[in-house]
Order: structure tokens, then C-alpha cells, then sequence
């Protein structure tokens, strides 16, 4: 007999999931309490404006799932082979991302969803039901009973074998579970505010960028100062998703027309000028103003296989990684890993995958909020840069015995988040110790220090 399940959530990893159990022939209704956000006369889209950064944990997942599919939605992004730095003077310096080449992509967040929709229209045993806010669960040993409010204030009902939230940081699937199971949870909002700022597309084609941008396409643009900064991922028209993060008591000072147009134009000069002043200045005041949030809990599911929890539901991060589409997509790989060991037994799939995945969880997440001092900071410092030259140079002569973080967790799908930090941890302290040997090194000249530095990498490369 056909198993049936309500996913909740039609956003990214909602579809991704509906898609993977539907190909597993399990019957799928998928509900967002949102209208389809497809159609034009659809005003509340609800799609955050903080540009994508698709990397191979994400692509390696949707790929697994579907590879004609994955070709398919992944088809308009963009390169981004690395940082591009922007100082106070407008001067810029590339920061390559990956040892030997490698990238991550900019994807406009709402082109992947609704590309990510259209595909499900194309599966008989998925239903999408818009409109739908769900409003509490019924759970029991056979079925577990899904009522919503919809668009037209009625409520209905939907039973299914067992439920997937997938929606979001705020999840109303994590907190009726949360009556069913005793869950640790916690929720740490950040002390840093998002405002979605804007840079058009060139006037004509641009040939040193083959396009109409007005800066180039393939780097994640950065304006780093100190505790705020500006960034800005390209789209395929030629504009740019641009991003201010900085403290809320800063935003919050910034509270005439005035006192903002000093502000940018004091740090953000060459950004104020490709965006257009007036623009600039008008979209920081009126544009809303985000908060960012974590979210941690354990365990993901309920006993004999009811319930589970995918991407923000479970594990909300700040997006100074760039991973949290990725992670949620991998929590979908992974989990299908674990229903296809286990088949049959979805009571021991679900088990398994919190117990299995809740290390990696907590992994990135403090790797996302460890990250905006790097962004808005480090990246700036000298002794960061040197750092980095070190961990860029071992990793190329050293290859896979050596592996930087940001490569681990960006480029490496078959590392484990946690493990890629136990790695970092060890590498950590090596390059402590060099550049404490290079330094000894420049200041007394000794040979004994270049002895001591040629010996350790000798025997980290055996």
C-alpha cells in the first residue's frame, strides 16, 4: 500500500524533499501558506532577499535526487571564483575562493524556487496545495492529522502515514512536535541587521565582464568595515543583490535622511555611486529591516517514523557561510540515504538521522556565526591574509593531506561539517606554530627556525 506524507513548506528544501519521496513513490501533498508565487497577482512571495551562494553540498544534493532536474534549475547561475575586496578608496583585491580553481554560484533565490515548482508539476503523485497555514498537527500511532487555515478562513484537514516540516526558522511542524517529544530547542537572535540595497545593470554591455554589469559577476562582492559591512552576488540581468549587515544600534542611529546619506557616503563611496545616491539612500530607509536568528534542537523526529524536520525548521543559521540552502538540500540527500538503508523502516531512518546528523548540524551553524567577523574583519587584517597565503600554499603542495576550512565545507560534500572542523582544529595549531617559526625566523635570521619549519611540513606531508 502507498504511503502518503504532508510536506510543509514549499520553499527550497520543502520542493526538494517532495520531489525525492515522490521519486521513492510515496503519494505527496506539499502545503505553503503562501499563494503560488508564480503567478503575477501573488504580493506576499515571501522569498528573503539575500542573494543564493550554491556550492557543492547543493549541488551534489539536488543532484542525487535528480540530475536532469539539477540541470535544469542550476542552469542561470553564476561563478564566483572569489572575494573581491573593496577598501574605503574604491580600490579592490580578489581573494580567491577554491585551491585550484573551484567556485561557488550566485542563484537568484526566488528564479530556483519557483524553477524547483514547475518541476513538481510534472510528478503525478505530488499534489501542491498554496494557501494552506497550518495551524496544528494531531498526531498518533497510525495517522497524523494536519489541519490548516486557508486563504478563504476555512480550516481543513489532510491525514497522512507522517508529516516533513520543512518550514522555516519559525516552524509550526517543530512546535507540535515539540508537545509530542521532549526537544532541546534554542534560539539565539543575532545583534545584526539586513537591509537589501540595490545595484542596476550597466547602461550598455560591458566587454571586460561579457555582460551589462558594472562590476564583475563571478566574485561575492565585500565591503568590510570592521563590525558592518556591504555585500553584493550578481544576477543574470546584470544587476546586483546587494546586502547591508551592521548592529541594530547602528541602523537604529541612522534615523534621518541626512544622517544616512553621510553614512554611506563616508564608508560605502564606490558603492554609493554604482547604486545611484538617491537610491541608495531612499532603499536603506524604507526598505524593511531584518533580524537573523538561530536555531538549534535535538532530536529532528518523532518515534515510529511520524515526524522529521528539514533545513531552518531544524537548524536556522546566519548566512555568513553561505550554507544554509546547501545544508538544507544535504539534510535531504542525507535522510533519502537513510529511508533507502532502511527501507521499510522509516521509524529507523528517522532515528538514525538525528542521531547521525545533529554534530554536523551544530557544526555549521557555529561556522556561520564565527564567519561575519571573518567577512566584515579579517579579511582586511594583514595577519589573516598571511594566514591565509600559508593555508592557500600548504593546501596546493600538500593536496588532500592538507585541506583549508572554507575548501573542506564549501567544495568537499564528502567531509562532514564536524569532521572539517576537527580537521581545521589540528591545522590550526600547525600554522600557529609557523608562522611563530617564520616570524622568529625574520626577526633573528637563525637557521635552526627555517630547520624546524622545513622538518615539520616534511613530516605533516608523510
Amino acid at each position: 500500500m502507498t504511503e502518503t506524507v504532508n510536506v510543509i513548506g514549499a520553499g527550497l528544501v520543502g520542493c526538494l524533499t517532495a520531489i525525492a519521496l515522490a521519486k521513492r513513490n510515496f503519494e505527496v501533498v506539499l502545503f505553503d501558506y503562501r499563494l503560488d508565487p508564480r503567478l503575477k497577482s501573488t504580493n506576499d512571495r515571501n522569498l528573503r532577499s539575500i542573494n543564493l551562494a550554491i556550492s557543492a553540498r547543493g549541488i551534489t544534493s539536488l543532484q542525487y535526487v535528480d540530475e536532469q532536474i539539477s540541470q535544469k534549475v542550476l542552469k542561470d547561475m553564476i561563478p564566483m571564483w572569489g572575494r573581491m575586496i573593496h577598501d574605503l578608496a574604491g580600490n579592490q583585491e580578489s581573494q580567491n575562493y577554491g585551491l585550484f580553481g573551484e567556485c561557488i554560484n550566485s542563484i537568484d533565490r526566488s528564479v530556483l524556487n519557483n524553477s524547483l515548482l514547475d518541476e513538481l508539476d510534472g510528478f503525478s503523485n505530488i499534489s501542491v496545495k498554496f494557501g494552506h497555514k497550518l495551524s496544528r498537527i494531531q498526531f498518533s500511532s497510525a495517522k497524523q492529522n494536519c489541519i490548516f487555515n486557508t486563504d478563504a478562513q476555512d480550516q481543513v484537514s489532510f491525514e497522512a502515514d507522517f508529516v516533513v516540516g520543512c518550514d522555516g526558522a519559525y516552524s509550526t511542524t517543530r512546535s507540535q512536535m515539540q508537545r509530542e517529544v521532549r526537544m532541546d530547542y534554542s534560539q539565539e537572535y543575532i545583534d545584526c541587521c539586513y537591509i537589501e540595497l540595490y545595484i542596476p545593470p550597466a547602461e550598455a554591455h560591458n566587454a571586460e565582464f561579457g555582460g551589462p554589469f558594472q562590476i564583475s559577476p563571478n566574485h561575492l562582492h565585500i565591503w568590510p568595515r570592521h563590525n558592518y559591512m556591504l555585500i553584493a552576488l550578481s544576477n543574470g540581468d546584470g544587476s546586483f543583490t546587494s546586502t547591508f549587515f551592521g548592529p541594530w544600534s547602528l541602523v537604529e542611529s541612522l534615523d534621518s535622511r541626512d544622517k544616512i546619506q553621510t553614512f554611506l557616503t563616508d564608508n560605502f563611496p564606490d558603492a554609493l555611486k554604482l547604486m545611484g545616491p538617491d537610491t541608495a539612500i531612499e532603499a536603506f530607509e524604507r526598505n524593511p529591516r531584518g533580524a537573523l536568528m538561530c536555531v538549534e534542537c535535538n532530536p529532528y523526529h518523532l518515534e515510529q517514523g511520524r515526524a522529521i524536520i528539514l533545513g531552518d525548521a531544524a537548524h536556522s543559521m546566519v548566512p555568513f557561510y553561505g550554507q544554509g540552502m546547501n545544508c538544507g538540500f544535504e539534510d535531504v540527500k542525507v535522510l533519502m540515504q537513510l529511508l533507502d538503508k532502511h527501507e521499510g523502516d522509516r521509524s529507523a531512518a528517522f532515528d538514525e538521522y538525528s542521531l547521525k546528523r545533529h554534530k554536523d548540524l551544530v557544526s555549521i551553524i557555529k561556522l556561520a556565526k564565527d564567519n561575519y567577523k571573518e567577512m566584515s574583519h579579517g579579511v582586511t587584517s594583514r595577519l589573516y591574509l598571511i594566514r591565509k597565503k600559508l593555508d592557500t600554499l600548504l593546501g596546493r603542495w600538500l593536496r588532500d593531506k592538507w585541506i583549508p576550512l572554507y575548501t573542506m565545507v564549501s567544495f568537499k560534500a564528502d567531509i562532514p561539517y564536524h569532521q572539517a572542523i576537527i580537521k581545521e582544529q589540528r591545522q590550526k595549531k600547525i600554522l600557529t606554530y609557523i608562522q611563530q617559526v617564520i616570524f622568529a625566523a625574520l626577526t633573528v635570521g637563525g637557521i635552526y627556525s627555517f630547520t624546524a619549519l622545513r622538518r615539520t611540513l616534511k613530516n605533516y606531508r608523510r
